[in-house]
């Protein structure tokens, strides 16, 4: 490995796919730092609805952005100094970061923020650009995905958890919605990045994936 270089592992895929337990786990195995791109863009949205900002308006977003105090603890997610971990998973705030995720400049100033977080010994990244745009120099690559039945269910259980009142209906829509947004945007568009790996987690265990693209990284 070339000397100074911070070696990379993004882990992209749809919602609910798992790549931010599974990425978590490999950071933690691996002892690297971890990136929730996703997260971003949701403390954005919190942030916009907190401040009474329209989705549409870009450039107020922009400042917002610009103004985001916000900090990475473990698990932990805090927004001017309260923690938002729970406030940012809600599905309201999710569809609201897919759709502000559509925006040019949003892309630009989030991108910048993304790229500070690569820092010794390495970093595990998961989101939907992560090995296709953000760090497409990254050491190995993982596309993670898993039909929708598995994704609603997991995203069902997990909201059910915490306390959020959700039905797999609504929950079905929503995911319909989302794919195609993500998918079919013209900005970094989700989609399997080049030379990646492609890992389906629909009837395979959360260890079972950690351990096969720790098995990757190991002989890459």
């Amino acid at each position: 490995m070339i000397k100074n270089y911070i070696p990379v592992i993004t882990i992209d895929g749809p919602t609910a796919s798992g790549k931010g337990t599974v990425a978590q786990l490999v950071a933690s195995k691996l002892g690297f730092h971890y990136l929730d791109s996703g997260a971003l863009y949701r403390l954005v949205a919190l942030s916009a609805i907190n401040n009474n900002v329209q989705l549409d308006n870009e450039l107020e977003l922009i400042i917002l952005i610009k103004k985001l105090n916000y900090n990475f603890l473990g698990k932990e997610v805090y927004l001017n100094n309260f923690n938002v971990t729970r406030l940012i998973r809600n599905e309201k705030v999710g569809n609201n970061a897919s759709k502000i995720a559509t925006f040019k400049n949003i892309r630009k100033e989030l991108f910048k923020m993304q790229i500070e977080f690569r820092k010794f010994p390495g970093l595990v990244a998961d989101g939907r650009d992560m090995g296709t745009i953000v760090f497409p120099d990254a050491f190995l690559k993982i596309f993670l995905t898993a039909n929708i039945k598995q994704r609603i269910e997991r995203r069902y259980k997990q909201l059910i958890q915490k306390g959020f009142s959700v039905t797999i209906n609504d929950l079905l829509i929503n995911f319909i919605k989302r794919d195609i947004r993500d998918k079919t945007r013209s900005l970094s568009p989700l989609k399997c990045p080049k030379q990646a790996h492609l890992l389906d987690t629909s009837k395979i265990s959360i260890n079972q994936a950690v351990n096969q693209i720790l098995n990757w990284y190991t002989k890459n």
